[in-house]
C-alpha cells in the first residue's frame, strides 16, 4: 500500500506518487470528489490499481488537501492467496484437533453400547443371569437400570414358567399313571377293583380330576394375560352370589354349616370372576372348617370387603405370606392354584386379598375399591390423547 498527498506542500510524510500516466487522473478524481471519502480503480497496462481518496486538513498550515492510498491488484491477489492458504492451514488444524475428541467420543459411546448389545444377545439366547450395571453418564445409568429391571422380570417369569411346568407335569403324572395302569389291567383281564364297574369308576374319577386341573391351569393362565379394562363390570347384590355358592357346597360336607351375612351389600365387578373367587375361598374353607363357615360382605370407606371365615385350626405364621403363591399347598391343599386365582381376580379388580387368624379360626378378606376411586385411578393411569385440532392450529 502506497500513499501520497495532493497538494504536496500540506504534508511531507506521504511521498510515494504513482506513475505519471495515472497521477493526473487520481488528482482529477480527488478535486471532483464531493464526499469525504471515495473508492476508485484504474487500469494500468495489464494491472489494476485500487485507490482511496480521503479529504484531509493540515491544522498547522490551515490548508486542506487529499490523501490518496493505492495498491496494485497483484498485492491483492497475493494477499487473497495468503488468506486462503492460512485458512486451509486453520481448517486442517481444526480438523486434526476435532478428530481427537471425536475418537474419544466414539470410544466413550461405543463401549456401553457394545456391553448392552452383548447382554441383548444373551437375552435373545434365553441367558439372562448376568446383571448389567453401567456407570458414569446419567443417561447410561438410567438405561442400565431399565435394562436390569427388564432382566429381573424376564428371570422371574422364566422361573415361574419352569415352576409352572414342573408342577403341572407332577400333578398330571399321577392321574395319567393311574388311568394307564387300570386300563392296561382291564386289557389283560385283571380287575384292580372287585368289579369292572368299580374299576371304570376309578378311571373316570382320575380323568375328571385331571380335567379339573387342566381347566384350573388354563383359567389361571387366562387371568395372567387379561387386563383390568377387559372386565365385564356390573353392579349386583352380594346375596345373589353368596346364596348360589352356599347351595352349591351345602352337601359337600354335611357336618359344616355355611352362613351368609349381609346379603344386601352391593358390589361392582365382574360377576363371573367374582363367582370363581368366592367359590375358591369357600372350597378352601371347607377343607379346614370344623363345623361352620361365614360368608359376608361389608361396605367400608375403602370400598367393599368380601370375607370368608371358617372355625378351623389357625394357620402357621410362616405360611400366611405363602398362601396366595401359585402351587403352594397347605397341609390339606390340592393343586395349589385356588388361592392364586383368588389373588389374580382381586388384582384385576384393583383390589387385594389377605388372610389372618381370628379368635374363631381363619379369615380370608378381599378388598375391592370404590367405583369412584377406581374411575379416578383409571383416568390417572390412562394415557392422554393429543388434541389434533390444537396440533393443526399450531402447525398453521
Amino acid at each position: 500500500m502506497s500513499h501520497f498527498v495532493y497538494p504536496e506542500e500540506i504534508s511531507l510524510q506521504y511521498g510515494s506518487p504513482p506513475p505519471s500516466e495515472i497521477y493526473a487522473e487520481m488528482v482529477t478524481n480527488a478535486i471532483n470528489q464531493e464526499s469525504q471519502r471515495g473508492r476508485y480503480e484504474i487500469q494500468f497496462g495489464d494491472a489494476t490499481i485500487f485507490y482511496v481518496i480521503s479529504q484531509v486538513t493540515n491544522t498547522e498550515l490551515n490548508k486542506s488537501g487529499y490523501l490518496i492510498s493505492y495498491m496494485f491488484d497483484e498485492y491483492r491477489n497475493s494477499m487473497v492467496d495468503r488468506l486462503w492458504e492460512r485458512l486451509l492451514y486453520l481448517l486442517m488444524l481444526t480438523s486434526v484437533l476435532a478428530l481427537l475428541p471425536a475418537i474419544w467420543l466414539k470410544y466413550y459411546l461405543q463401549q456401553p453400547l457394545t456391553i448392552l448389545g452383548n447382554h441383548l444377545d444373551q437375552i435373545a439366547n434365553r441367558d439372562w443371569q448376568e446383571p448389567l450395571q453401567l456407570e458414569g453418564d446419567e443417561d447410561f445409568e438410567r438405561l442400565s437400570t431399565q435394562f436390569e429391571r427388564m432382566r429381573l422380570n424376564l428371570n422371574s417369569y422364566d422361573r415361574a414358567q419352569k415352576t409352572f411346568i414342573q408342577h403341572t407335569s407332577h400333578e398330571l403324572k399321577t392321574p395319567i399313571m393311574v388311568i394307564k395302569s387300570y386300563a392296561q389291567s382291564v386289557k389283560d383281564g385283571i380287575m384292580p377293583k372287585e368289579s369292572l364297574e368299580q374299576t371304570m369308576e376309578v378311571i373316570t374319577e382320575e380323568a375328571n380330576r385331571m380335567e379339573r386341573r387342566v381347566i384350573e391351569m388354563l383359567y389361571f393362565t387366562k387371568l395372567e394375560q387379561m387386563k383390568k379394562n377387559q372386565l365385564n363390570r356390573s353392579t349386583f347384590v352380594f346375596g345373589s352370589l353368596a346364596y348360589q355358592i352356599e347351595e352349591r357346597f351345602r352337601y359337600q360336607r354335611e357336618d359344616v354349616t355355611i352362613h351368609v351375612v349381609s346379603p344386601e351389600v352391593e358390589i361392582n365387578g365382574d360377576l363371573d370372576q367374582l363367582e370363581v373367587l368366592l367359590e375358591n375361598l369357600v372350597e378352601n374353607a371347607l377343607r379346614y372348617a370344623d363345623d361352620a363357615i361365614w360368608i359376608s360382605a361389608e361396605a367400608t370407606s375403602q370400598g367393599v370387603q368380601i370375607r370368608v371365615e371358617n372355625n378351623g385350626d389357625p394357620i402357621e405364621d410362616d405360611e400366611i405370606n405363602e398362601l396366595f403363591k401359585p402351587f403352594y399347598k397347605g397341609n390339606k391343599g390340592k393343586f395349589g392354584l385356588g388361592l392364586a386365582i383368588v389373588k389374580q381376580i382381586a388384582e384385576l379388580h384393583h383390589g387385594s386379598p389377605k388372610v389372618e387368624n381370628t379368635e374363631h379360626g381363619v379369615l380370608f378378606t378381599v378388598t375391592l375399591p370404590k367405583q369412584d376411586d377406581l374411575l379416578i385411578e383409571e383416568q390417572t393411569n390412562k394415557p392422554r390423547k393429543r388434541d389434533r385440532k390444537k396440533d393443526k392450529k399450531s402447525d398453521l
